[in-house]
């Protein structure tokens, strides 16, 4: 389970005008201001939810995954996550969590995929017997048996999202976050990662958060929608909960959006 209490997390940026002079004063005297990534931001997910984290470029979403993976940790307010703080207890929360971002890779560029699954196997210390049988089991479901020894370089980035997704389970989490999953991706790759993530929700139980803007993702996959906005959690509830009345779920939001100056 996942539980997030009256969060909040600022940060420190310098700040200073636009132009030579102002850029030449800012190397003797920086001026800095604070920006309010989450304010006070609570929910809960279930073991096994799948659950939609929206919301507009710079809304927190982001910041809010971060503290859920222990990269960063909050001013204000508590994360707790099957028992572990994970900015406290990161090594083994990491053990737990798989994480894949749809712009970056944890793959090695220059060597096969399979080099870098076996690197990933160390360091996450998965036993011998546990990833042959994750790696067969992934292979198959995701279609990787004729990339495993292509350099990551000569992927298409279709075929790099798969293995990346298969990167991401090897070690058995038992949550997945999804961050653009599918950004780029053609509509049959589309289908195929979707595809995919339900039949791992419903034969593995995996909790899933994705953060996307395809909304069709959202539909998908998710029953549950955290929506968030200038820091400040909006709404929790369903896809229908915005869509009531209009032809498109991009529409709604879109006027959610401006109903709520965002």
């Amino acid at each position: 389970m996942i539980t997030l209490t009256h969060v909040c997390k600022t940060y420190k940026v310098s700040k200073r005008d636009a132009g030579f002079s102002s850029a030449f004063k800012a190397l003797f005297h920086k001026e800095y201001e604070y920006v309010t990534a989450l304010d006070d931001v609570s929910f809960t997910i279930s073991d096994g939810e799948m659950v939609g984290y929206i919301g507009p470029n710079g809304a927190g979403k982001s910041s809010t995954i971060k503290i859920l993976s222990g990269i960063l940790t909050p001013e204000k307010g508590t994360c707790l996550i099957n028992g572990l703080i994970p900015w406290k207890n990161r090594i083994e929360h990491v053990k737990n969590i798989g994480v894949v971002f749809g712009q970056r890779t944890q793959l090695w560029w220059d060597v096969p995929v399979l080099d870098s699954f076996e690197l990933l196997k160390e360091i996450y210390r998965i036993d011998g017997h546990a990833y042959r049988q994750n790696l067969e089991q992934l292979s198959e479901m995701l279609n990787l048996s004729g990339l495993l020894k292509m350099p990551v370089r000569q992927l298409s980035l279709g075929q790099r999202m798969r293995c990346e997704i298969a990167a991401s389970l090897l070690h058995s989490p038992k949550i997945l976050f999804l961050d653009e999953p599918t950004i780029g991706l053609d509509a049959v790759s589309k289908l195929a990662v979707r595809d995919f993530v339900l039949k791992l929700n419903k034969e593995k139980n995996t909790t899933v958060i994705l953060t996307t803007h395809d909304m069709q993702d959202i539909e998908a996959l998710t029953n549950r929608i955290i929506l968030i906005g200038k820091g400040r959690l909006l709404l929790d509830g369903t896809i229908n909960d915005i869509k009531d009345g209009y032809d498109s779920t991009e529409e709604a939001l879109a006027a959610f959006y401006r109903r709520h100056n965002i």
